[in-house]
């Protein structure tokens, strides 16, 4: 039997964490908070269950991952966000993989909340996540915008659990397009460090491609009004992105 120690980094997570902490309750054996310093009663709800607590200064999200995997007492880990939540289903996977796992790494499908809705297509299911691992064979690494599990070995074959990994996103349209500024600003900022550009055609034609492919190839026409939402915004984000690369590089060749 091996034991797992959970991870979660969280920041102003009151809305959330509670419900995060109730799904691990039954897997955990030992739960480690690592919070960027909240003003909201996050670290007061996870000393509530019993969490272990660490501040620290916002590094990054593979570094705060990093740093909250060797803090563990174990070497199998789980790490969550603080908005998702373990299915019963997936809960007793991880229960089974405790009795002796067949792999070092494992991946769990996520299922998100959009507005209360529950969305199946659009490209944002399944979504793989990779979540359950031996912190001795891999790390977490910094993309320009996302972090990643590297594995030791690249070659390295992953398990599959059953059942979903719950993801609640966003609550409001609002909270939405402030992502989406926020990592379109990421994503262009990289891409000129990277010496990319953005054609016109690109601009005009990127963002009729992802609505197209989402709503259409990806059925995201099955997930109703919040499907469509979801398209129109996937094929706003890629005009702001690409709009921004252009405008970007045109501002530095003026210096």
């Amino acid at each position: 039997m091996v034991h797992i120690s959970v991870i979660i980094i969280t920041y102003n997570e009151e809305r959330n964490i509670r419900r995060c902490l109730n799904s691990v309750r039954n897997i955990a054996d030992e739960i480690i908070i690592v919070d960027s310093l909240s003003t909201d009663d996050t670290i007061k709800i996870a000393k509530q269950h019993n969490a272990k607590e660490i501040t620290r200064a916002f590094a990054g999200y593979a570094e705060q991952k990093n740093f909250a995997t060797q803090q563990a007492a174990h070497n199998w880990i789980l790490s969550l966000d603080a908005d998702e939540e373990l299915t019963p289903e997936l809960q007793q996977s991880i229960i089974e993989i405790k009795k002796g796992p067949q792999h070092n790494v494992y991946q769990m499908p996520r299922l998100t909340n959009y507005c209360g809705k529950w969305i199946k297509h659009c490209g944002w299911y399944p979504d793989k996540q990779t979540r359950l691992y031996d912190r001795t064979k891999g790390c977490w690494e910094e993309k320009k915008v996302h972090e990643y599990w590297r594995p030791n070995n690249s070659a390295e074959k992953k398990g599959i659990l059953k059942g979903d990994l719950l993801h609640y996103s966003f609550t409001s349209v609002s909270e939405h397009l402030k992502k989406i500024e926020k990592y379109t600003e990421l994503a262009a900022l990289a891409a000129i460090e990277d010496g990319k550009d953005a054609s016109l055609l690109k601009i005009w034609l990127s963002p009729k491609w992802h609505f197209f492919t989402e709503y259409i190839i990806k059925l995201g026409i099955l997930d109703g009004f919040y499907g469509y939402i979801i398209c129109n915004l996937s094929a706003y984000s890629a005009f702001v992105k690409y709009s921004k690369i252009r405008l970007y590089n045109r501002r530095k060749n003026m210096r």
